[in-house]
């Protein structure tokens, strides 16, 4: 099974995708962790991202898109994968469809997580309460949700065209949305 999942910041998309990755044994692959562990380890294209960062600029979607391929082309991925946080805009989305084309993994589907914008303020002020995460800060995220509507939610329409668009309501118990995500996904 190969999924991207698509929703706003707090929609539940990490939660989800940790429950997902051991129903179906498959890799979770959080292009924010891919990063990290690049810039971390020393890899070369975690010191071109490191530069760029240290530049105070964004990482060039080449680099990313690099990052993916190595990570996809390991053994853990046979089975498949969930992609989090990527693609996150129309230019993204093409790209990792080339990508996949290349590689001979196509999407089986890509999951959209509906959430009303109040009840992500709301998990994201309990989570920055807890946690203090400075990205869970309630003006923080309605900026996020902003840059969200305007840069990753047309990302939706690109997959519905192809077929392969999931809608589900990302509002509920853990386990129930769950079992909504299981019972929408296409047949194995």
């Amino acid at each position: 099974m190969r999924l991207v999942f698509l929703g706003a910041p707090g929609s539940g998309k990490g939660t989800q995708a940790a429950k997902l990755r051991e129903h179906f044994d498959i890799a979770h692959i959080s292009t924010g962790d891919l990063l990290r562990a690049a810039v971390k380890e020393g890899t070369p294209l975690g010191l071109q991202a490191k530069a760029v960062m240290d530049a105070g600029q964004l990482v060039s979607d080449e680099i990313v898109l690099g990052m993916l391929e190595e990570r996809l082309a390991r053994p853990d991925t046979a089975k498949g994968f969930i992609l989090d946080g990527y693609p996150r805009n129309l230019a993204q989305a093409d790209a990792l469809e080339g990508l996949l084309a290349r590689l001979g993994q196509p999407l089986d589907a890509v999951v959209k997580f509906e959430v009303p914008n109040e009840v992500i303020v709301g998990r994201c002020e309990i989570r920055y309460a807890a946690e203090g995460r400075a990205d869970d800060h309630p003006e923080t995220v309605r900026k996020r949700l902003a840059v969200y509507a305007e840069q990753t939610a047309p990302v939706a329409g690109f997959y519905q065209a192809r077929g392969r668009l999931v809608v589900v309501d990302g509002v509920g118990p853990v386990d129930e949305v769950f079992q909504r995500i299981v019972s929408a996904l296409p047949a194995r």
